[in-house]
């Protein structure tokens, strides 16, 4: 071999580790997206009462219907529809997250302990209710940072655009599909039976 093919390709394999160096660098730093994306659940938020709440511990092998919920607004009466569901699957392994948010028209203006006295007493609700949150903008929870992005593999993608928008997520974490809020929750039931029966 002559040597202006020996240094053509020792300039090559430093080429390649230069570049391997900036890859590693950047995964170490966050800045390599991942080829998969995260669970839904790879989260931790706030219950009711302040405390940590692991989603990947809570609902392990569990599917998860997660809905941003709100006392005021002209679907809060899917409180009843999701109970049910609540009522008709909880044994079968469905959990229900409702995360109360106050973005949308200022239609869930309580505290967390109003939030669960209107819920209790209006409608019997005894799936999970979690802290108030944003689920849009610079202050939007990770989670729904998440549910929102443009990683999340359903086609539907974005902000969330009103109350009792829904998420349905796999027993493996990972998102099924999206209902925003006229999707009302007895029309997710086969939805909910296929996702259990996997």
């Amino acid at each position: 071999m002559n040597i202006g093919k020996t240094k053509a390709i020792l300039a090559g394999v430093g080429m390649i580790a230069a570049l391997a160096t900036i890859y590693l660098t950047n995964v170490c730093r966050g800045e390599v997206a991942a080829t998969r994306p995260a669970s839904a659940l790879a989260y931790t938020v706030k219950d009711m009462e302040g405390k940590d709440v692991v989603l990947a511990d809570k609902y392990a092998g569990k599917v998860v219907l997660i809905v941003n919920v709100a006392s005021k607004c002209g679907f809060t009466r899917q409180y009843k529809g999701l109970q049910e569901l609540h009522d008709q699957y909880a044994a079968k392994g469905l959990a229900i997250a409702g995360f109360p948010c106050n973005q949308f028209g200022g239609q869930e203006p309580g505290d967390n302990k109003t939030i669960r006295e209107f819920c209790e007493s209006t409608y019997k609700v005894k799936f999970d209710l979690f802290d108030k949150i944003d689920v849009n903008g610079d202050q939007a929870s990770p989670l729904y940072k998440y549910l929102t992005g443009e990683t999340v593999p359903v086609a539907d993608k974005g902000p969330v655009k009103w109350n009792f928008e829904k998420f349905l997520i796999g027993k493996d974490g990972q998102v099924i599909a999206r209902y925003r809020s006229r999707v009302k929750p007895a029309q997710i039931a086969k939805d909910i039976e296929a996702a259990l029966a996997k």
